[in-house]
């Protein structure tokens, strides 16, 4: 199980986003464990910390620094620590590491054998720092992009507060990951700068840091850090509630969910994107291009795809799912090709391309199948779900087209029930030779984008900067 996947699980099942700092700090510890051996109080207040807990948060976040500075005997107690936490609860390493040289090593150390599922990271050496961190691709990393602490503004707000070095992070950091893997770090005292970094990154995890100030307020900060699916915000859990945190942090919890609830209602209406560009010479999708890259369905960067190569680009559709304005507009896309086509019933590949065939079905009013990625040991032991006769002739949909192979087995299985295939329709071909790949074992493929469609588009819009576009267009 991936990061993302373990903590959206426990969000769910602890019904919570808080998450719990685990820092041994001896001046934060309450009187009752004071003992002449520090280390074996510590063990206890934190024993005690995660037992008051444990149904309460959605992960544990502690503190390297702490740890380090007991010298041996604080690592051991990390050690310890480590493994007293449920292993439901994802564990975020916080240690703002920063050092190049040793980035391989530590990445290594701290995913197998302190089995940490994510850990905070500086930026400032760039993504070389990262990239050792992201092989790892169950685990997940939190990049920082601001602290609250009043000395570093005239840093972060450089050069100007309107255009901040700590959104250039945002920016920068974005290229660096995918969402399930890359998120961020914000330490801050209001909403405005959790809000800005929102707007700047509406698909990413942002883990909030300092927001108990003398006076803060709940809501304007749970409003601030939500995305529009009312997720995608980890709160910390206020260290004076840790000397007797089980009635505290459940009260907590239960009041960021009531308001989290009354923001959901309030921003129940889809919200409509609106273009900012105009082009005298617009591809016939542009609009849709910028609006799948707006709200993160392609991000640049360094990624490993699922054939094993790296692009610099990454295509996740599956968040259209969640915005009915764009997800109509993409099966709109798709019909205008289906429309030309000869077909019995469709099929979509699992289990990406699923809901697009499910929408497919319904605004043709054709009847829908799908082959199994893999057949169950009980009930049916079916190979293609869904009703069907022999003969028939099935178009395939699915999303980008890389190697084609995941397609190509998916009609495998189709023309095995002695069906047959003729058609497959993409929303994107990634070019390379794959279209010839298809004609090759017999299929004719169609798709309403290119990349390079795509990557000229946002270049003319200005979404990309010549370097990104050239590096793609190679």
């Amino acid at each position: 199980m991936n990061f993302a996947d373990k903590l959206n699980r426990a969000i769910a099942s602890n019904h919570s986003l808080l998450f719990v700092g685990l820092d041994p700090n001896p001046e934060m510890m309450p009187q009752r464990y004071q003992s002449t051996d520090i280390v074996v109080g510590l063990w206890d207040w934190l024993q005690f910390i995660i037992d008051q807990t444990a149904d309460l948060v959605c992960a544990y976040k502690p503190t390297l620094g702490f740890y380090q500075a007991l010298g041996v005997p604080g690592l051991e107690l990390l050690y310890k620590t480590l493994a007293a936490i449920p292993t439901h609860i994802p564990i975020i390493l916080d240690a703002k590491h920063s050092d190049l040289n040793t980035s391989t090593v530590f990445a290594k150390t701290v995913f197998t054998e302190w089995q940490v599922d994510a850990i905070t990271l500086n930026p400032f050496a760039g993504q070389d720092l990262v990239a050792p961190f992201l092989v790892y691709p169950n685990k997940g990393v939190f990049i920082l992009c601001c602290t609250s602490n009043p000395a570093a503004v005239s840093l972060q707000q450089y050069p100007t507060p309107e255009s901040p070095l700590y959104l250039q992070v945002v920016k920068e950091a974005k290229n660096w990951g995918t969402p399930e893997q890359l998120g961020l770090e914000v330490g801050t005292t209001g909403s405005e700068t959790l809000a800005r970094i929102r707007a700047a990154a509406p698909e990413r995890t942002i883990m909030a840091r300092s927001i108990w100030a003398e006076g803060s307020q709940i809501k304007p900060i749970v409003a601030a850090g939500l995305n529009t699916s009312g997720d995608g915000l980890l709160i910390p859990v206020p260290q004076d509630m840790l000397s007797q945190p089980s009635q505290q942090v459940k009260s907590l919890r239960d009041e960021i969910n009531q308001v989290r609830t009354e923001i959901i209602q309030q921003a129940s209406a889809c919200s409509v994107w609106l273009p900012d560009v105009c082009l005298l010479e617009q591809h016939p999708h542009f609009d849709l291009i910028l609006q799948l890259y707006d709200i993160g369905c392609i991000i640049f960067g360094d990624f490993v795809q699922a054939n094993g190569e790296t692009f610099p680009y990454y295509v996740d559709l599956r968040k259209i799912i969640s915005n009915p304005q764009i997800f109509m507009q993409i099966l709109s896309t798709y019909e205008r090709i289906l429309q030309q086509l000869s077909f019995d019933r469709i099929s979509g590949i699992p289990y990406g391309s699923l809901p697009t065939a499910t929408g497919l079905a319904l605004r043709l009013n054709c009847p829908m199948i799908f082959p199994r990625k893999e057949v169950k040991a009980h009930g049916t032991r079916r190979l293609i779900e869904g009703d069907f006769h022999p003969g028939e002739t099935i178009v395939v949909v699915d999303d980008i087209l890389i190697s084609g192979k995941s397609v190509m087995e998916g009609a495998e299985k189709i023309k095995s029930a002695g069906l047959k295939v003729n058609d497959i329709v993409v929303f994107i071909d990634h070019e390379g030779g794959v279209k010839d790949r298809l004609r090759d074992n017999g299929y004719q493929p169609h798709a309403v984008l290119t990349i390079s469609e795509i990557t000229e588009t946002l270049y003319q819009a200005g979404r990309i900067s010549e370097e990104q576009f050239s590096v793609i267009s190679r």
